[in-house]
């Protein structure tokens, strides 16, 4: 089996069935994540709300995050690991989202970001060099730096509360894509460990914050 299959087969089923919520808002509303919904015992959402999205750009940021930072995870596990990864780290996004909003039973969200992001982090921890390009810098940014500063940025999002955006399932993602990644390959550790220990920075500040109650 190629490689890419996974790959190809999320971003087709996410396609379709975003557009199937786009045009269907009762099928939206079904599977969609919601706090309420899923503490009467409907935890099919924890996994279905990971294929729908808000509009258009918002599914096509995703899958294009996706597909560029997917391939550094499925040639260096395989693509049954990567399916492991991507739906472990959707699952890693919807735990931490849910332990966050447990008590706001109308809290709502949708979107592959979690997932996304666990693969992105997997693929910041295997190739920590690699430069990564964003169109308001125009110089290009470590991988590893760029993984710190997304969730530091998921921090001061889920604190300041003042955006739309999904950050404590960017933040739970990105974990399941770093503990996922270093139980698969232990050896990171001793290979990179300064590389290790910097991206477990932020997820230290989290848990540090979230003691204090300050999140």
């Amino acid at each position: 089996m190629d490689n890419s299959f996974f790959l190809l087969l999320i971003i087709g089923l996410t396609a379709l069935i975003s557009f199937k919520g786009f045009n269907d808002i009762a099928f939206f509303r079904k599977y969609e994540f919601h706090v309420g919904s899923i503490r009467a015992g409907e935890q099919i959402r924890m996994f279905s709300s990971g294929f729908l999205h808000a509009d258009i750009s918002h599914l096509a940021f995703n899958m294009i995050s996706l597909y560029f930072f997917a391939p550094i995870v499925y040639n260096y596990f395989g693509s049954w690991t990567f399916l492991t990864f991507y739906f472990g780290s959707l699952l890693f996004g919807s735990m931490l989202t849910l332990l966050f909003h447990k008590n706001d039973y109308n809290y709502r969200a949708i979107g592959a970001s979690g997932a996304v992001t666990g693969i992105i982090y997997a693929a910041i921890l295997l190739n920590p060099y690699m430069s990564i390009y964003m169109f308001f810098i125009p110089i290009p940014i470590p991988a590893y730096l760029f993984g710190i500063g997304y969730l530091f940025y998921s921090i001061y999002g889920m604190k300041s509360k003042n955006d739309t955006i999904g950050h404590t399932a960017h933040f739970g993602g990105a974990i399941g894509g770093y503990v996922l990644t270093l139980l698969k390959n232990p050896a990171l550790i001793t290979h990179n460990i300064w590389i290790v220990l910097l991206l477990a920075l932020p997820i230290l500040i989290l848990f540090i914050l979230t003691k204090q109650g300050k999140l």
